[in-house]
């Protein structure tokens, strides 16, 4: 498989950055002017001025998956893994590396975001033989909260940059779509229930749009290997837009991924089997 790690505007113009023989995923933009992505149960960090695949220690932690991401401070990584448990679990280390802290006591959980205050993390989790669904808790891994009772599946909570929504991706009766809560559980609102199978929104810095990634109707889970779109959407409603369209799903766009500025995110596209 060869990975491509690409930019896009919002008008869909795309620039390649890298492109890796093998396979990386979920590309996070750092204000310092890098991205990281995983890979073979790594991290890497890609400099935007000098692409290359740079990686980061993470200690102990070997089994890292592609649910991770930056503090709100640049400070500090946050990584999903299964070496200790063989569970995901969220774990938390220095920007630059180092060995991981422990969050979430309960297994299996997977991050996805980070409120704009730095206090809570939002992530998902299969908790007593449950559905996975939406929770959250504070960084020391206490109170944790689930906010979507009544979905069968729900994955990709990610906060509006006023930490006044979460958005997520979440399944009932066999449909797919996007939907957004506020953090405290209440005011339930489905945002998007058209035909495609919509999964991974992210609000962009300046609180104007929602991109998230389109299946084609149908589609199961959320597969990589399939051509899918990438779209754009006022974050209050309404028609979205499709910006490009790829060979991917999982792996393009799994976490946040916007550019500081909001000019651009990151995304990984793959080839096509021969």
């Amino acid at each position: 498989m060869q990975s491509e790690l690409c930019l896009c505007d919002l008008e869909g113009k795309v620039e390649v950055l890298l492109t890796h023989d093998g396979q990386i995923e979920a590309p996070n933009w750092h204000r310092d002017g890098f991205l990281i992505v995983n890979g073979g149960g790594r991290l890497f960090r890609v400099p935007l001025d000098v692409p290359a695949l740079n990686p980061i220690d993470t200690g102990f932690a070997g089994r890292c998956n592609n649910d991770h991401g930056i503090s709100p401070d640049g400070r500090t990584l946050v990584i999903s893994d299964s070496t200790e448990d063989g569970k995901s679990c969220i774990y938390l280390l220095p920007i630059d590396g180092g060995t991981p802290r422990r969050v979430t006591p309960q297994t299996p959980s997977w991050w996805h975001g980070w409120s704009p205050d730095g206090a809570q993390l939002a992530y998902v989790g299969a908790r007593n033989g449950g559905p996975i669904l939406l929770y959250t808790c504070a960084l020391d891994g206490a109170d944790e909260a689930c906010l979507s009772e009544g979905f069968d599946h729900v994955d990709g909570p990610d906060y509006t940059p006023d930490g006044a929504w979460i958005w997520f991706n979440g399944e009932r009766d066999g449909a797919v779509d996007l939907w957004r809560v506020r953090p405290d559980g209440a005011d339930l609102q489905r945002m998007t229930e058209g035909t495609s199978v919509d999964w991974f929104p992210h609000p962009s810095p300046n609180g104007r749009d929602v991109l998230y990634l389109a299946y084609p109707p149908g589609t199961k889970g959320h597969p990589g290997g399939v051509d899918v779109s990438l779209r754009l959407m006022p974050s209050e409603g309404g028609q979205a837009r499709d910006l490009t369209t790829l060979h991917g799903g999982q792996g393009s766009i799994n976490v946040p991924c916007w550019a500081p500025d909001g000019t651009r995110f990151a995304f990984v596209r793959y080839s096509r089997a021969s």
